[in-house]
């Protein structure tokens, strides 16, 4: 039993030594010029006139949350889809009352006024 603990803590330090000798080379080997060019603001190449800070509606993102939200739902039934002939009734009920949480949280959703463009 030890040994399997062994081997997660083995994992828990590369998984941490991995990344930070990762950062810390591109931080010796980068180039440091910094210059009024590059520390300017670019926005698709063209120059900002004004204020360039503009607020947007919490509209646009929660819609684009839902969006995500139902987009990585889907990936969750594609193996139901793909294993369909092979899943007991258990696995299909299943699948039955996830796709009936998805679309009781869409007709939240809908309610709420979240897919609404005004």
């Amino acid at each position: 039993m030890l040994s399997d603990w062994l081997y997660i803590g083995i994992f828990v330090i590369i998984a941490m030594f991995v990344p930070a000798v990762a950062i810390g080379m591109a931080a010796l080997v980068s180039p440091k010029k910094p210059n009024p060019v590059k520390l300017s603001t670019y926005e698709c190449g063209i120059e900002t006139v004004g204020e360039s800070w503009v607020q947007f509606k919490p509209q646009y993102y929660i819609f684009a949350l839902v969006f995500l939200i139902f987009d990585v739902e889907t990936i969750f039934l594609f193996p139901w889809a793909v294993a369909y002939e092979q899943l007991a009734l258990y696995g299909i009920i299943e699948a039955i009352v996830f796709i009936g949480i998805l679309a009781a949280a869409l007709v939240y959703i809908w309610r709420k006024g979240a897919l609404e463009w005004s």
